[in-house]
């Protein structure tokens, strides 16, 4: 399935925002900081990245990658650099 990058930004963002552990202070226009401005904990991070996965049809992250994720737009741009790789030209 092809997705554009704004489709992705939005569908990650609302991901991101449903499960934040402190909902609240998600602001969607703003770089935020998954633990400490969101409240983010290991199980919440698996959460989400679990939830990414699905919705995007991604492989799983690995560990490296995903100890190196802390904001929002770095999750924007992982998943957007993954559905490019797998999205024909």
């Amino acid at each position: 399935m092809s997705y554009s990058g704004e489709e992705v930004r939005e569908t990650v963002l609302a991901i991101i925002e449903q499960l934040a552990p402190e909902r609240e202070r998600f602001e969607a226009g703003e770089d935020m900081r998954l633990v400490e401005d969101l409240g983010f904990h290991s199980l919440a991070l698996l959460e989400m990245a679990f939830a990414i996965e699905d919705d995007f049809d991604l492989p799983p992250i690995d560990e490296q990658t995903g100890r190196a994720i802390k904001t929002t737009e770095q999750v924007v741009s992982y998943v957007l650099s993954q559905v490019e790789i797998r999205t024909p030209s």
